[in-house]
């Protein structure tokens, strides 16, 4: 995602506009917006650069223009010339956690600027491509910094094999037209987007992953389309939906059934078009984890936790059967107390977790015997269920506010707390003022 002027993680904020949609008239990209609140504007500036060829005004961001704004990231951070802002490795631990190496930049091992253009990017949401490797799908990403648009990408995905992640995370070579190759690129190596959005404020600003999984040799990322950012943590989404790769995460189709666009309103729509219900809010941030029953076993659902658009909102629990992840009239949604398909008879009560929820993921731990949870803006947060429905645990914090500042955990499948191989936890994070990702080691205690 873009990055803020603030002095925290990508923190936005916006004051929530309508959205409605008439069948027939939504497609990938397109705005559905209608009578929105005029907006904060927000400042970014991935790169370090205060220069815009847009309005900073009206937050206007028009075609491949650079990026509007007149902050500067990290508050003045140095910037070396077309590189972006990234710094040192912070040296940073504890008794649980600590910091590993940069897995993003021109300042990481995998030295992402010269081999995938990328000198700045955040989340890498990962997930296990049901054949060994591990696929991490990434949010904004911006390239070479003395290029006028600063090569903006929407998303990227890198790809690894990577189990010893004790030494930090290997991305290979990227291949063009290699579907197993270490990033999705075109013959220049320039990592090329994923799900692309119309890059126009107040319309789609951008197109974020925010979950994925492997379901039949086919992959499935949950992404949110940004309308608006602000500051203070909120930002506008029109819809989330559901993109689909048959080649590995080469190209992408979206499905349009699965869009559940963020409209306080319901209405009904012919099947296979996009849901319109006001419940949909509680779904356009995602995290998803293939269900187990007491004794470990693969219960034979998927659980999808959503949280509304930006990081104040409770989490909420869905289910399906894996065949059904396109079908969202099979979903079943937990109400409190028990199971519904229907999605409108959700409240505030049916919060599985409360409180401010930020990006997250979730996964089973063989070690814990639990569900895991990890969250956070600044602070990361662990929580632990027995079943996905609860109870859930209050947070532990496994890096303490103020340490690294860091936002959106992203754990790693190849973790052997998740493996069943030990009590180590990795997962990518993503710091702003660098706008890189790094990755971080926990230890989880069989206490917990």
């Amino acid at each position: 995602m873009q990055v803020s002027h603030n002095a925290s993680p990508r923190r936005w904020s916006t004051h929530r506009g309508l959205a409605l949609a008439a069948a027939g008239a939504l497609t990938l990209g397109a705005s559905i917006a209608v009578g929105s609140a005029t907006a904060p504007p927000a400042t970014a500036a991935p790169c370090g650069d205060t220069s815009s060829t847009g309005s900073s005004g009206n937050n206007s961001l028009s075609g491949n223009s650079s990026l509007s704004g007149n902050g500067s990231l990290g508050g003045g951070a140095p910037v070396e010339p077309g590189q972006g802002p990234q710094g040192n490795l912070p040296t940073w631990s504890n008794t649980t956690s600590k910091v590993l190496s940069w897995v993003t930049g021109p300042k990481s091992p995998n030295k992402t600027l010269s081999r995938f253009t990328i000198s700045g990017t955040d989340l890498g949401v990962a997930w296990d491509n049901g054949a060994g490797q591990t696929l991490m799908a990434f949010g904004d990403t911006f390239g070479w910094c003395n290029i006028a648009d600063h090569q903006w990408r929407n998303n990227v995905l890198l790809r690894t094999t990577d189990s010893q992640l004790s030494d930090g995370l290997s991305i290979p070579d990227g291949t063009p037209g290699d579907r197993d190759s270490g990033a999705v690129v075109n013959p220049q190596n320039f990592a090329t987007e994923l799900v692309p959005g119309q890059k126009i404020a107040n319309v789609e600003v951008t197109t974020i992953p925010t979950a994925a999984i492997s379901i039949g040799g086919k992959q499935y990322m949950n992404f949110m389309s940004v309308r608006h950012w602000g500051d203070a943590g909120v930002w506008d989404t029109n819809f989330s939906a559901i993109a689909v790769s048959g080649d590995n995460g080469q190209t992408w189709a979206v499905d349009q059934g699965t869009m559940m666009v963020n409209a306080p309103v319901t209405f009904a729509l012919p099947a296979a078009a996009p849901t319109v219900n006001v419940n949909n809010s509680r779904f356009q941030q995602s995290g998803y984890v293939r269900g187990r029953s007491s004794d470990g076993t693969d219960d034979g659902w998927i659980y999808q936790v959503g949280t509304p658009n930006g990081r104040f909102g409770n989490a909420y629990l869905a289910r399906f059967r894996p065949t059904d992840i396109l079908n969202l009239v099979d979903y079943d949604y937990w109400t409190g107390t028990g199971w519904t398909r229907d999605l409108g008879l959700l409240t505030d009560n049916s919060a599985i977790v409360t409180g401010n929820i930020t990006e997250l993921s979730v996964a089973w731990s063989p070690f814990l015997h639990k569900y895991v949870m990890l969250d956070g803006d600044n602070a990361i947060r662990l929580r632990t269920a027995p079943t996905m429905h609860g109870p859930w645990s209050a947070p532990r914090t496994l890096v303490p506010s103020g340490a690294v500042i860091l936002y959106g955990p992203m754990m790693l499948p190849q973790s052997p707390a998740l493996t069943g191989t030990g009590n180590q936890l990795y997962f990518n994070a993503s710091r702003w003022s660098d706008y890189n990702v790094m990755l971080i080691e926990s230890k989880l205690n069989s206490a917990w």
